[in-house]
């Protein structure tokens, strides 16, 4: 931005007989911290004094007797600086009043004091990249790939933890059994999910999981299945996600479908993928999951999130949407 200069009006160098004009100091720079500089330039010289000249008489009347012919009186130097300074001051005002609000229209809400957005609930995520591929390899759903398989290593597609977040040793991101992926669900209902992962020939089984500082313990498992039609009949016939209900978890005997998550209108959501969310309902025990279902291609996506007290929603949305563009 170019810096503005206000100059006072001056007046020409006048002389006086008999005297030389004082110079008033030179030009005078004043910067303002902010986004605007402000430059404001001294006065030209100032006459030291004003040109002779003879009183004006009053309509009326003579002038006085013995009145003394001459100039008439000069204002006093420090009047003229005086008068100077406030104009300089006057245009310093104005330039950090446009500066400032410059500075305020140009900053986010967030960053303004006493107008900062009052946080949603949102966990603060890194930022978010696509795993390399293999050469020669397209992405899941592009033109190229018709069978819509995944060829980026599983684990690389695991969303990671967000700030904050305490490691689950038993979920750090790696290879898990079947086994560990089959616990999440109700114990009466585990011998009947075995033989579905056997026939439908799951090849491999990635998880990580977290504990926020609220105690949100979250919570995610992928799945890969050898195409994208053995991962929808898990996801369809094994764990029910079409009857509105999903297979009870252990930590919900119960779930319903979430009715605040939207996923066709879901900001970020991945296209020709499916997401399904599910929350337990009132009155549930000493805590509350959430749980949501992803089927992208050869993949399904099983996540969990569980407080004491309640599970907030907006986190859940947030790390199933996210967790969403990373299988897209």
């Amino acid at each position: 931005m170019s810096e503005k200069t206000v100059s006072p009006p001056g007046s020409e160098p006048a002389t006086v007989t008999g005297s030389e004009p004082e110079p008033v100091a030179g030009p005078e720079t004043v910067s303002v911290a902010g986004p605007e500089t402000v430059s404001v330039a001294g006065s030209e010289p100032v006459a030291g004094s004003a040109p002779e000249s003879e009183p004006e008489p009053v309509a009326g009347s003579e002038p006085a007797a013995g009145a003394l012919d001459g100039p008439a009186p000069r204002p006093p130097r420090r009047l003229l600086r005086a008068a100077a300074r406030w104009t300089v001051a006057a245009a310093v005002f104005a330039g950090v009043g446009t500066g400032a609000a410059f500075g305020v229209s140009g900053m986010e809400r967030d960053q303004v004091p006493g107008l900062s957005t009052r946080d949603d609930g949102r966990w603060e995520y890194p930022e978010l990249s696509l795993p390399a591929l293999p050469v020669g390899s397209p992405r899941p759903f592009s033109k190229a790939n018709t069978g819509e398989i995944h060829h980026a290593d599983l684990r690389d597609l695991l969303l990671p933890a967000p700030a904050g977040a305490t490691p689950d040793k038993k979920r750090t991101g790696g290879w898990v059994s079947t086994d560990q992926y089959v616990s999440e669900y109700a114990e009466d209902r585990r011998a009947e999910l075995r033989p579905w992962l056997r026939d439908l020939a799951v090849r491999h089984v990635a998880a990580r999981g977290w504990t926020m500082p609220d105690g949100t313990a979250a919570r995610i498992y992928l799945l890969r299945f050898p195409s994208v039609a053995f991962a929808q009949t898990f996801a369809y016939e094994a764990t029910k996600i079409e009857t509105g209900e999903g297979l009870p978890l252990a930590t919900a005997p119960q779930s319903v479908l979430d009715e605040e998550w939207l996923p066709d209108s879901a900001a970020g959501a991945a296209l020709r993928t499916m997401a399904d969310a599910y929350v337990e309902p009132e009155p549930y025990g000493a805590t509350q999951t959430r749980h949501a279902y992803i089927v992208a291609g050869d993949t399904l996506a099983l996540i969990v999130q569980e407080r004491k007290g309640g599970s907030p929603a907006v986190p859940f949305h947030q790390t199933t949407i996210l967790q969403n563009q990373l299988l897209g």
